[in-house]
């Protein structure tokens, strides 16, 4: 019985350590700093990435194309293209060549194509989407973590969410971490902490995804489940192994 006691009393102290959380991702320390999530971070649209597919449509709001690409007789010209954002931020579209987009909204970069078109089109019309973003969330259970394809322009961080089947139970909706793409430093991501557990996380909730952003919902840890769940086995193999030597005896 000495043994035994000795034996859970480890296995107990054991528990708060790292051995029996290995699966836990995107750890930070008590002492971390977050960074400050501003209003007007959470007012902030959505801004074109590398490696964003992005469809395209031109219109001409005159009825005249000075140039049918088409060969239509068409006094309105639509054109639907995909095209790919590359490493050098540039786009390249039709007649215009290669465009700089990275770092744009969505309306400032169809307002950028729109004066590049002009030269063919009287009064252009651009409308652009996104077609490929994504984000990945961790809902508070790492098996239920999705990889969501936002159809909107401007997704906020509770709609993300609310695509993967909302925070678990086993969640902190009070530990919500944002993880960003830092544009100053590869090696240091932007780390927001929001909570969303109250009516106040409503606004910090509404902030606007940008592509290839995390959402990490912490999970809570049950230490008593995991230590009955971790010393079941040796629980097991201990009593057959009394029976075994009562038997024998």
């Amino acid at each position: 019985m000495r043994y035994l006691l000795i034996l859970l009393a480890s296995l107990f102290l054991l528990g708060s350590c790292k051995i029996y959380r290995p699966n836990l991702m995107l750890k930070t320390k008590k002492d971390f700093s977050y960074d400050q999530l501003v209003d007007s971070l959470s007012r902030k649209d959505y801004k074109i990435a590398v490696n964003d597919v992005i469809e395209y449509r031109l219109f001409t709001n005159n009825g005249f194309d000075l140039i049918n690409l088409a060969a239509k007789g068409n006094a309105l010209y639509r054109n639907d293209i995909d095209v790919i954002v590359e490493s050098d931020g540039m786009v390249k579209m039709p007649l215009i060549g290669r465009v700089p987009i990275v770092g744009l909204t969505i309306i400032q970069a169809e307002k950028l194509l729109e004066e590049r078109y002009t030269k063919m089109y009287v009064e252009p019309f651009i409308s652009l989407r996104i077609t490929n973003r994504r984000v990945i969330v961790f809902p508070g259970n790492g098996g239920q973590a999705k990889v969501l394809p936002l159809a909107n322009n401007n997704t906020t961080l509770l709609e993300a969410i609310a695509s993967a089947g909302g925070i678990m139970e086993e969640g902190k909706a009070y530990k919500v971490k944002l993880i960003r793409n830092n544009p100053d430093s590869i090696q240091k991501p932007l780390v927001y902490l929001i909570d969303v557990s109250r009516i106040e996380g409503v606004t910090p909730g509404r902030s606007i995804v940008q592509a290839g952003d995390i959402i990490y919902v912490e999970p809570r840890y049950k230490p008593v489940a995991t230590l009955v769940k971790e010393i079941t086995p040796a629980l097991t193999l201990l009593s057959t192994m009394l029976i075994l030597y009562n038997v024998t005896k």
